[in-house]
Protein backbone atom coordinates (compact mmCIF):
# COMPACT_ATOMS: atom_id res chain seq x y z
CA UNK A 1 0.00 0.00 0.00
CA UNK A 2 1.57 3.37 -1.30
CA UNK A 3 1.18 6.54 0.81
CA UNK A 4 2.25 9.16 -1.74
CA UNK A 5 0.02 12.27 -1.61
CA UNK A 6 -1.11 11.32 1.82
CA UNK A 7 -0.68 13.30 5.04
CA UNK A 8 1.77 12.12 7.98
CA UNK A 9 -0.93 11.68 10.52
CA UNK A 10 -1.91 9.35 7.84
CA UNK A 11 0.74 6.85 8.45
CA UNK A 12 1.50 3.72 10.00
CA UNK A 13 3.16 3.68 13.17
CA UNK A 14 5.75 3.80 14.11
CA UNK A 15 7.36 4.95 10.47
CA UNK A 16 10.54 6.41 9.74
CA UNK A 17 9.74 9.97 8.27
CA UNK A 18 12.60 11.95 6.20
CA UNK A 19 11.90 16.05 5.57
CA UNK A 20 13.24 16.01 1.91
CA UNK A 21 13.98 19.69 1.96
CA UNK A 22 16.23 19.11 5.01
CA UNK A 23 18.52 16.57 3.19
CA UNK A 24 19.13 18.61 0.05
CA UNK A 25 20.07 21.58 2.23
CA UNK A 26 22.48 19.02 4.63
CA UNK A 27 24.01 17.53 1.14
CA UNK A 28 24.32 20.88 -0.45
CA UNK A 29 26.16 22.67 2.64
CA UNK A 30 28.34 19.94 2.77
CA UNK A 31 29.01 20.10 -0.84
CA UNK A 32 29.94 23.59 -0.74
CA UNK A 33 31.88 23.09 2.53
CA UNK A 34 34.12 20.43 0.40
CA UNK A 35 34.51 22.75 -2.72
CA UNK A 36 35.45 25.68 -0.81
CA UNK A 37 38.19 23.62 0.59
CA UNK A 38 39.24 22.19 -1.95
CA UNK A 39 38.65 18.56 -1.12
CA UNK A 40 36.52 15.78 -2.85
CA UNK A 41 33.12 15.10 -1.66
CA UNK A 42 33.11 11.12 -1.26
CA UNK A 43 29.71 10.36 0.64
CA UNK A 44 29.51 7.00 2.50
CA UNK A 45 25.88 5.49 1.46
CA UNK A 46 26.01 3.45 5.06
CA UNK A 47 23.36 6.10 7.21
CA UNK A 48 20.34 5.81 4.24
CA UNK A 49 21.50 2.89 1.73
CA UNK A 50 19.09 4.14 -0.61
CA UNK A 51 19.18 5.57 -4.28
CA UNK A 52 17.71 8.68 -3.81
CA UNK A 53 19.71 10.10 -0.89
CA UNK A 54 22.88 8.34 -2.75
CA UNK A 55 21.74 10.62 -5.59
CA UNK A 56 20.99 13.43 -3.70
CA UNK A 57 24.35 12.94 -1.66
CA UNK A 58 26.62 12.88 -4.89
CA UNK A 59 24.28 15.85 -6.86
CA UNK A 60 23.00 12.91 -9.14
CA UNK A 61 26.72 12.37 -10.70
CA UNK A 62 26.41 8.30 -9.13
CA UNK A 63 29.89 8.60 -8.47
CA UNK A 64 32.60 8.70 -5.92
CA UNK A 65 30.79 6.84 -3.06
CA UNK A 66 31.62 4.87 0.03
CA UNK A 67 30.24 1.65 1.10
CA UNK A 68 29.79 -0.42 4.32
CA UNK A 69 28.84 -3.57 3.59
CA UNK A 70 28.77 -5.46 0.13
CA UNK A 71 24.97 -5.81 0.11
CA UNK A 72 25.17 -1.98 -0.39
CA UNK A 73 27.94 -2.51 -2.97
CA UNK A 74 25.85 -4.35 -5.36
CA UNK A 75 22.28 -2.48 -4.94
CA UNK A 76 24.78 0.76 -6.11
CA UNK A 77 26.40 -1.25 -8.28
CA UNK A 78 22.82 -2.30 -9.84
CA UNK A 79 21.82 1.39 -9.98
CA UNK A 80 24.28 2.52 -11.96
CA UNK A 81 26.91 4.11 -9.58
CA UNK A 82 30.52 3.48 -9.99
CA UNK A 83 33.73 4.53 -8.36
CA UNK A 84 32.69 2.35 -5.13
CA UNK A 85 34.73 2.40 -1.87
CA UNK A 86 34.83 -0.47 -0.04
CA UNK A 87 35.81 0.75 3.35
CA UNK A 88 35.61 -2.17 5.38
CA UNK A 89 38.72 -4.24 6.92
CA UNK A 90 38.56 -6.72 4.27
CA UNK A 91 38.68 -10.38 4.88
CA UNK A 92 39.52 -13.31 3.22
CA UNK A 93 36.10 -14.79 2.26
CA UNK A 94 34.85 -11.48 0.67
CA UNK A 95 37.67 -11.70 -1.60
CA UNK A 96 35.84 -13.09 -4.37
CA UNK A 97 32.92 -11.30 -4.30
CA UNK A 98 35.31 -7.83 -4.27
CA UNK A 99 37.06 -9.71 -7.17
CA UNK A 100 33.82 -9.56 -9.06
CA UNK A 101 32.74 -5.79 -8.15
CA UNK A 102 36.40 -5.24 -9.81
CA UNK A 103 35.78 -6.60 -12.84
CA UNK A 104 32.44 -5.06 -13.40
CA UNK A 105 33.17 -1.43 -12.06
CA UNK A 106 35.44 0.94 -13.64
CA UNK A 107 36.42 2.03 -10.33
CA UNK A 108 36.31 -0.41 -7.09
CA UNK A 109 38.66 0.24 -4.24
CA UNK A 110 39.25 -2.31 -0.94
CA UNK A 111 40.26 -1.32 2.37
CA UNK A 112 42.98 -3.16 4.46
CA UNK A 113 44.32 -3.36 7.67
CA UNK A 114 46.41 -6.24 8.16
CA UNK A 115 49.31 -7.94 6.37
CA UNK A 116 47.54 -11.35 6.20
CA UNK A 117 45.34 -9.96 4.13
CA UNK A 118 47.72 -8.25 1.99
CA UNK A 119 49.19 -11.72 1.42
CA UNK A 120 46.30 -12.99 0.62
CA UNK A 121 45.51 -10.45 -2.24
CA UNK A 122 48.74 -11.36 -3.42
CA UNK A 123 48.08 -14.77 -4.14
CA UNK A 124 43.98 -14.13 -5.12
CA UNK A 125 44.37 -15.02 -9.18
CA UNK A 126 42.39 -12.76 -10.51
CA UNK A 127 41.25 -12.63 -14.42
CA UNK A 128 44.03 -11.49 -17.39
CA UNK A 129 41.63 -9.22 -18.21
CA UNK A 130 40.81 -7.72 -14.86
CA UNK A 131 42.42 -4.58 -13.47
CA UNK A 132 44.53 -4.75 -10.90
CA UNK A 133 43.22 -4.48 -6.98
CA UNK A 134 42.90 -0.82 -5.80
CA UNK A 135 43.63 -0.86 -2.16
CA UNK A 136 43.64 1.53 0.76
CA UNK A 137 45.54 1.41 3.82
CA UNK A 138 43.14 1.59 7.03
CA UNK A 139 45.01 4.07 9.50
CA UNK A 140 44.17 4.90 12.87
CA UNK A 141 44.69 8.79 13.86
CA UNK A 142 43.50 8.27 17.44
CA UNK A 143 40.37 6.71 17.30
CA UNK A 144 41.57 3.23 18.19
CA UNK A 145 38.83 1.46 16.70
CA UNK A 146 40.42 -0.04 13.36
CA UNK A 147 43.27 0.87 11.18
CA UNK A 148 47.06 1.23 11.48
CA UNK A 149 49.06 3.73 13.95
CA UNK A 150 49.88 6.39 11.20
CA UNK A 151 53.42 7.09 13.17
CA UNK A 152 54.52 3.50 13.08
CA UNK A 153 57.13 1.68 10.84
CA UNK A 154 54.20 -0.96 10.15
CA UNK A 155 52.09 1.18 8.19
CA UNK A 156 55.05 1.94 6.10
CA UNK A 157 55.77 -1.86 5.76
CA UNK A 158 52.27 -2.62 4.41
CA UNK A 159 52.69 0.57 1.79
CA UNK A 160 55.61 -1.12 1.00
CA UNK A 161 54.25 -4.64 0.71
CA UNK A 162 50.99 -3.72 -1.17
CA UNK A 163 52.98 -1.72 -3.60
CA UNK A 164 55.19 -4.83 -4.58
CA UNK A 165 52.25 -6.87 -5.25
CA UNK A 166 52.16 -7.45 -9.37
CA UNK A 167 47.98 -7.65 -9.17
CA UNK A 168 47.69 -4.59 -6.89
CA UNK A 169 47.94 -0.56 -6.89
CA UNK A 170 48.87 1.25 -3.76
CA UNK A 171 45.39 3.27 -3.66
CA UNK A 172 46.08 5.72 -0.98
CA UNK A 173 45.08 6.08 2.69
CA UNK A 174 41.73 6.23 4.84
CA UNK A 175 40.71 6.99 8.15
CA UNK A 176 37.61 7.19 10.54
CA UNK A 177 38.01 9.79 12.69
CA UNK A 178 35.50 8.82 15.15
CA UNK A 179 37.15 10.43 17.95
CA UNK A 180 35.36 14.01 16.86
CA UNK A 181 32.45 11.95 18.69
CA UNK A 182 34.01 12.79 22.28
CA UNK A 183 34.44 16.85 21.21
CA UNK A 184 31.65 18.71 22.68
CA UNK A 185 31.04 22.14 20.41
CA UNK A 186 32.54 22.95 17.21
CA UNK A 187 35.77 24.65 18.22
CA UNK A 188 36.74 21.71 20.07
CA UNK A 189 36.18 19.51 17.09
CA UNK A 190 38.34 21.49 14.89
CA UNK A 191 40.91 21.66 17.30
CA UNK A 192 41.26 17.90 17.88
CA UNK A 193 40.59 17.00 13.99
CA UNK A 194 43.09 19.47 12.97
CA UNK A 195 45.55 17.30 15.30
CA UNK A 196 44.27 14.04 14.01
CA UNK A 197 44.96 14.96 10.06
CA UNK A 198 48.30 16.28 10.35
CA UNK A 199 48.95 13.07 11.47
CA UNK A 200 47.07 11.63 8.36
CA UNK A 201 49.26 14.02 6.36
CA UNK A 202 51.96 13.42 8.09
CA UNK A 203 51.77 9.36 7.42
CA UNK A 204 50.87 10.38 3.43
CA UNK A 205 54.14 12.31 3.97
CA UNK A 206 56.29 9.32 5.02
CA UNK A 207 54.66 6.98 2.65
CA UNK A 208 55.69 9.32 -0.29
CA UNK A 209 59.27 9.84 1.01
CA UNK A 210 59.55 5.96 0.39
CA UNK A 211 59.32 6.86 -3.03
CA UNK A 212 55.71 5.62 -3.24
CA UNK A 213 52.61 7.53 -4.76
CA UNK A 214 49.90 8.32 -1.99
CA UNK A 215 47.03 9.89 -4.44
CA UNK A 216 44.46 9.51 -1.71
CA UNK A 217 44.63 10.91 1.82
CA UNK A 218 40.63 10.29 2.99
CA UNK A 219 39.05 11.79 6.45
CA UNK A 220 35.53 10.67 7.23
CA UNK A 221 33.24 11.18 10.23
CA UNK A 222 30.45 13.83 10.51
CA UNK A 223 31.48 16.19 12.82
CA UNK A 224 34.82 16.50 11.66
CA UNK A 225 33.69 17.34 8.22
CA UNK A 226 30.56 19.62 9.24
CA UNK A 227 32.96 21.89 11.21
CA UNK A 228 36.44 21.07 9.71
CA UNK A 229 39.23 22.84 10.94
CA UNK A 230 41.00 25.81 9.39
CA UNK A 231 41.87 25.56 5.98
CA UNK A 232 45.70 25.43 6.27
CA UNK A 233 45.19 22.70 8.60
CA UNK A 234 43.56 20.87 5.43
CA UNK A 235 45.79 21.11 2.66
CA UNK A 236 46.92 17.69 1.88
CA UNK A 237 43.78 15.57 2.68
CA UNK A 238 42.35 14.97 -1.04
CA UNK A 239 38.48 13.55 0.02
CA UNK A 240 36.07 14.03 2.58
CA UNK A 241 33.45 10.74 3.50
CA UNK A 242 31.10 11.86 5.47
CA UNK A 243 27.66 9.80 5.95
CA UNK A 244 25.69 10.66 9.00
CA UNK A 245 25.17 14.53 7.63
CA UNK A 246 21.92 13.13 5.48
CA UNK A 247 19.87 13.13 8.33
CA UNK A 248 21.63 14.00 10.92
CA UNK A 249 20.60 13.46 14.47
CA UNK A 250 20.66 14.41 18.38
CA UNK A 251 24.12 12.92 18.99
CA UNK A 252 24.82 15.37 15.71
CA UNK A 253 22.99 18.38 17.47
CA UNK A 254 24.44 18.15 21.08
CA UNK A 255 28.12 18.16 19.67
CA UNK A 256 27.31 20.94 17.77
CA UNK A 257 28.01 19.32 14.16
CA UNK A 258 24.55 20.88 13.22
CA UNK A 259 21.51 22.70 14.70
CA UNK A 260 18.51 20.48 15.91
CA UNK A 261 16.63 21.68 13.23
CA UNK A 262 18.87 20.10 10.49
CA UNK A 263 17.77 16.82 12.00
CA UNK A 264 15.90 15.20 8.90
CA UNK A 265 15.05 11.49 9.98
CA UNK A 266 12.62 11.25 13.29
CA UNK A 267 10.20 8.53 13.84
CA UNK A 268 6.64 9.11 13.82
CA UNK A 269 4.78 7.65 16.96
CA UNK A 270 1.47 7.54 18.64
CA UNK A 271 -0.29 7.38 22.19
CA UNK A 272 -2.09 4.75 22.54
CA UNK A 273 -2.56 4.27 26.16
CA UNK A 274 -2.83 6.81 29.44
CA UNK A 275 -1.83 5.99 32.87
CA UNK A 276 -2.83 9.00 34.88
CA UNK A 277 -2.17 6.77 37.98
CA UNK A 278 1.39 6.12 37.19
CA UNK A 279 1.60 9.37 35.15
CA UNK A 280 2.95 7.65 32.28
CA UNK A 281 1.59 7.34 28.86
CA UNK A 282 2.15 4.60 26.24
CA UNK A 283 3.95 5.03 22.36
CA UNK A 284 3.71 2.48 19.88
CA UNK A 285 7.24 2.84 19.67
CA UNK A 286 9.43 0.33 21.48
CA UNK A 287 13.42 -0.22 20.86
CA UNK A 288 12.43 -2.00 17.31
CA UNK A 289 11.40 1.35 15.73
CA UNK A 290 14.48 3.30 17.98
CA UNK A 291 17.31 1.20 18.70
CA UNK A 292 18.40 1.09 22.58
CA UNK A 293 21.93 3.31 21.08
CA UNK A 294 21.76 6.19 23.60
CA UNK A 295 21.13 3.83 26.63
CA UNK A 296 18.29 6.08 28.18
CA UNK A 297 21.24 8.85 28.96
CA UNK A 298 19.80 12.13 27.28
CA UNK A 299 17.88 14.13 30.11
CA UNK A 300 14.86 13.13 27.56
CA UNK A 301 15.71 9.46 28.00
CA UNK A 302 16.28 7.49 24.70
CA UNK A 303 15.33 10.35 22.15
CA UNK A 304 14.15 13.83 22.13
CA UNK A 305 10.48 14.67 21.43
CA UNK A 306 10.39 17.33 18.61
CA UNK A 307 8.94 20.61 20.43
CA UNK A 308 8.40 18.43 23.19
CA UNK A 309 10.88 19.44 26.17
CA UNK A 310 9.03 17.60 28.76
CA UNK A 311 8.75 14.65 27.40
CA UNK A 312 10.85 11.76 28.49
CA UNK A 313 10.80 7.97 26.85
CA UNK A 314 11.82 7.02 30.13
CA UNK A 315 11.97 2.64 29.01
CA UNK A 316 11.23 0.64 26.12
CA UNK A 317 10.32 -2.95 25.27
CA UNK A 318 10.49 -4.17 22.20
CA UNK A 319 7.18 -2.43 20.39
CA UNK A 320 6.10 -0.16 23.38
CA UNK A 321 7.63 3.44 24.86
CA UNK A 322 6.70 4.54 28.08
CA UNK A 323 6.48 8.12 28.57
CA UNK A 324 6.89 10.40 31.68
CA UNK A 325 7.10 14.26 32.42
CA UNK A 326 10.68 15.99 33.10
CA UNK A 327 9.13 17.96 35.36
CA UNK A 328 6.93 14.60 37.07
CA UNK A 329 3.85 16.21 35.94
CA UNK A 330 2.29 14.88 32.65
CA UNK A 331 -0.71 17.20 31.26
CA UNK A 332 -2.32 14.25 29.54
CA UNK A 333 -4.83 16.47 28.25
CA UNK A 334 -1.94 17.96 25.90
CA UNK A 335 -1.53 14.07 24.26
CA UNK A 336 -5.48 12.77 23.11
CA UNK A 337 -4.93 8.78 23.01
CA UNK A 338 -4.07 8.35 18.98
CA UNK A 339 -2.14 11.70 18.30
CA UNK A 340 1.24 11.33 16.90
CA UNK A 341 4.23 12.78 18.46
CA UNK A 342 7.95 12.92 16.64
CA UNK A 343 10.98 11.38 17.65
CA UNK A 344 14.40 12.74 17.02
CA UNK A 345 16.93 9.53 16.91
CA UNK A 346 19.80 9.71 18.91
CA UNK A 347 21.62 7.79 16.45
CA UNK A 348 20.04 8.28 12.51
CA UNK A 349 22.57 5.42 11.36
CA UNK A 350 20.93 2.77 13.85
CA UNK A 351 17.12 3.71 13.82
CA UNK A 352 17.09 4.09 10.36
CA UNK A 353 18.66 0.54 9.62
CA UNK A 354 15.01 -0.32 11.93
CA UNK A 355 12.92 0.22 9.21
CA UNK A 356 11.79 -1.33 5.50
CA UNK A 357 10.58 2.43 4.13
CA UNK A 358 11.10 5.68 5.00
CA UNK A 359 8.37 7.85 4.46
CA UNK A 360 9.89 11.29 2.73
CA UNK A 361 8.16 14.32 3.45
CA UNK A 362 7.42 17.79 2.12
CA UNK A 363 5.78 19.88 5.23
CA UNK A 364 2.78 17.19 5.98
CA UNK A 365 2.77 15.49 2.71
CA UNK A 366 4.23 12.78 1.81
CA UNK A 367 6.08 12.82 -1.62
CA UNK A 368 8.03 9.55 -1.96
CA UNK A 369 8.70 6.13 -0.47
CA UNK A 370 12.46 5.07 -0.16
CA UNK A 371 13.24 1.78 0.17
CA UNK A 372 17.22 0.78 2.01
CA UNK A 373 19.04 -1.64 0.72
CA UNK A 374 19.46 -4.36 3.64
CA UNK A 375 21.84 -7.66 4.64
CA UNK A 376 25.16 -7.47 3.83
Amino acid sequence: MSFKGRKLEELPSPSFIVDVNKVKRNCERMKQRCDSLGVKLRPHMKTHKTLEAGLLMTSNTRRQVVVSTLAEAQFYFENGFDDITYAYPLSFEKLPRCAEFLSKLELFHIAVDNMEIIDALGKYVLPESCKKWSVLLMVDCGYGRDGVPTNSDEALKMVEKISSLTNAEFAGIYTHYGASYHCHGPEKIKNSSSVAWGKLIDCASRIRAKGIECKNVGVGSTPSCSQPPDPKFVEGITEFHPGNYVFYDVTQANLGACAEDDIAGKVLTRIISHYPDSGHMLIDCGWLALTLDSLGKLPTGFCVFEGEPNLKLEKMTQELGTVVAVDGKLDFSKYPIGSTLKILPHHACATAAMHPVYYVHDGDTVLEEWKPVRGW
